[in-house]
């Protein structure tokens, strides 16, 4: 026996010391089971390309690529520097991809001149006429020749700016590349992602974003070496961008001449030209791959841009394998939060994982590695309020139909027309404007986009109109229109419409939110949204409004999928001013973006309701 006893230890000690795959952190295994190259992949004009490449240590099968092309640096850099996590969310390191990460031309590492979302160059002439579907293209005819163990089949995925990158990619799409995932893409920043909603030009966000990520960087680069950001701080949001006053004292106090698009956008205050390049959803025909888009209902950011994908494909390729996916989920929240809850608001279920693991890896898998079935329905859509997911032929559902829900006197809102024509009046004052949220904030909040608005309805500039206690559950599901009729004292107005779902004031019927909140009386903002109301009859070719002339306003939100339920009330909120959030209407037709302090003036507004200025919105009813 004492012989056996050191070979006894000995097994103890070794099984104490090995560690499953399974028990491994995901860095762990991915340290364990990757091994990490750089290149410089070159592109047709010369330019080369930094990428870095996570290649499976087991050698005995082959892997597909999974490629995320971002400028927001590909870090960590160096071949013995390996990222904690890899693909799109945690079940892919495990599965066994080839994952790529690429700083974007002129981006970090990568040689080249920068643009922000680059216009797509339909008709390529020579080597010189290059696009992010090139570089994309270039990029995986190197890869796929030059990487070993690859199946020869590619993937492409990204939120945000890496999901504009993913969009990109379909136009003229490499034969290689059978999967793409728009994710929250940036699509069309006038008409409603990040800068510009239906014109109006979203002041906080572009002021941060820019002041860091618009400063051109020397040479190439590691974000550790960049050190050029433009410096200032704040503590109340509110009050520093109420004291910067007018738009072209940012260049005066704070950006200089440094930043190349802030002077763009201070420059392309309609819809011309510049912004027509920028639109990728034009190019979107002959998509050969298969196509998941995915995006947010309370997306601050790109709410918009997941439908104009969708749509963009849907009615110019009715043949692709074309999916949409929309949750309950702020910004990149399907994979940056578990998606129970957001804000104040409870789901009941971890809707983040649900989606990865029924929906993003099994599409992956499908389409590159024939792995499993992929049989989502085309629509995949969960409605909060009854909080359900619910699977659909096609967006926006056949069953639901459009119903006008009108404006009506007293504060009322009903199904009903009222007969009577009236109007509510009050004034706007850009010296006061209505905030996007209460309380004091530093940076802009993503939680506004779900946020009580009793706050703003206890406003005298803010119109409240209320339908009575609903008898039975009503399911919005689809487009959102604003079709209003308004006048103004003055010769331009910003128009703010929300959508808002509000809870019992008994407790026990409102029920608890996150942390258990008291969610009685809450006024839910479901969906918010507004127009620069010079751009109502074109953004092409603003015009004036006559002042005291009834004019029709009309503009689209983006779409809805939510549940009243019994017991609440459908409530509309309308404002002139959603600050700092949207920049301020000086209330004069002009150009803003070279307004002065002086040109911002009170204004006297209307809002119509019944006989034939019968404001209302057109909302989409799924019938049971």
């Amino acid at each position: 026996m004492h012989k056996l006893l050191p070979v006894l230890l000995f097994g103890i000690v070794m099984a104490w010391g090995c560690t499953t795959a399974d028990q491994l952190t995901e860095a762990e295994y991915i340290q364990r089971h990757y091994t990490k190259i750089e290149r410089q992949i070159p592109m047709r004009d010369g330019i080369k390309l930094f990428t870095a490449i996570y290649i499976p240590k087991d050698t005995s099968q082959q892997y597909p690529l999974l490629i995320n092309r971002t400028p927001y640096a590909v870090a960590p850099y160096g071949e013995d520097q390996l990222k904690a996590t890899l693909g799109p969310d945690s079940n892919f390191a495990r599965e066994g991809y080839i994952f790529v990460y690429q700083d974007v031309r002129g981006r970090w590492m990568s040689e080249g001149v920068y643009k922000d979302i680059r216009p797509h160059v339909a008709d390529k002439k020579s080597d010189r006429d290059i696009d992010e579907s090139s570089d994309t293209y270039d990029t995986i005819d190197w890869l796929i020749k030059n990487v070993p163990h690859n199946n020869g089949r590619a993937g492409i995925y990204g939120i945000s700016y890496p999901g504009f990158y993913s969009t990109a990619a379909l136009p003229d799409a490499h034969p290689a590349l059978k999967a793409v995932s728009p994710q929250a893409p940036v699509t069309d920043w006038f008409r409603g992602d990040d800068f510009h909603h239906n014109g109006a030009f979203f002041l906080m966000d572009a002021f941060n974003f820019y002041s860091r990520f618009g400063v051109p960087r020397p040479k190439p680069l590691t974000p550790d070496q960049f050190n050029n950001a433009v410096p200032f701080s704040y503590r109340d949001n509110y009050q520093f961008f109420l004291e910067l006053g007018a738009l072209p004292h940012v260049n005066e106090r704070y950006f200089g001449d440094s930043v190349a698009f802030w002077n763009d956008l201070m420059r392309h205050g309609t819809l011309d030209t510049f912004w027509q390049a920028r639109e990728i959803a034009r190019h979107l025909h002959d998509v050969k791959p298969a196509v998941m888009t995915v995006g947010g209902f309370f997306d601050a950011e790109d709410a918009l841009g997941p439908f104009v994908v969708y749509d963009s494909i849907k009615a110019n390729n009715p043949d692709a394998a074309n999916h949409l996916v929309m949750g309950p989920w702020f910004h990149g929240g399907w994979v940056r939060s578990t998606g129970d809850f957001f804000g104040d608001i409870q789901f009941h279920q971890p809707t983040s994982a649900w989606y990865q693991e029924q929906l993003q890896l099994p599409f992956f898998n499908y389409y590159l590695k024939d792995k499993g079935t992929f049989d989502a329905a085309e629509a995949t859509i969960f409605l909060t309020g009854s909080n359900e997911w619910k699977h659909f032929d096609s967006w926006p559902p056949k069953a639901a139909a459009p119903r006008q829900l009108y404006l009506q006197a007293n504060g009322r809102l009903s199904f009903e027309k009222a007969p009577a024509e009236g109007y509510d009046e009050y004034v706007s004052d850009p010296a006061s404007p209505v905030p996007y949220q209460a309380g004091v904030h530093e940076r802009r909040s993503r939680e506004y986009m779900i946020d009580d608005q009793r706050f703003a309805a206890q406003r005298p500039d803010v119109k409240v109109y209320r339908s009575d206690v609903l008898t039975e559950d009503i399911t919005l599901a689809g487009p959102l229109l604003a079709n209003l009729f308004a006048s103004t004292s003055g010769t331009d107005a910003d128009y703010i419409v929300k959508l808002i779902d509000e809870h019992p004031e008994d407790t026990t019927s409102a029920g608890l939110g996150y942390e258990g909140k008291n969610l009685s009386g809450y006024q839910m903002l479901v969906r918010g949204e507004v127009l620069r109301g010079k751009f109502r009859n074109s953004f092409e070719h603003p015009e004036p409004f006559v002042p005291g002339k009834v004019t029709p306003v009309n503009f689209s939100l983006p779409d809805v999928g939510h549940t009243f339920k019994k017991g609440h009330r459908i409530m509309v909120q309308i404002q002139n001013s959603w600050f700092p959030l949207v920049d301020r209407n000086p209330q004069q037709f002009m150009d803003i973006y070279h307004a002065k302090d002086s040109d911002f003036v009170k204004a006297t507004h209307r809002v119509y309701h019944g006989g034939d200025h019968a404001s209302h919105l057109t909302v989409h009813v799924l019938e049971p």
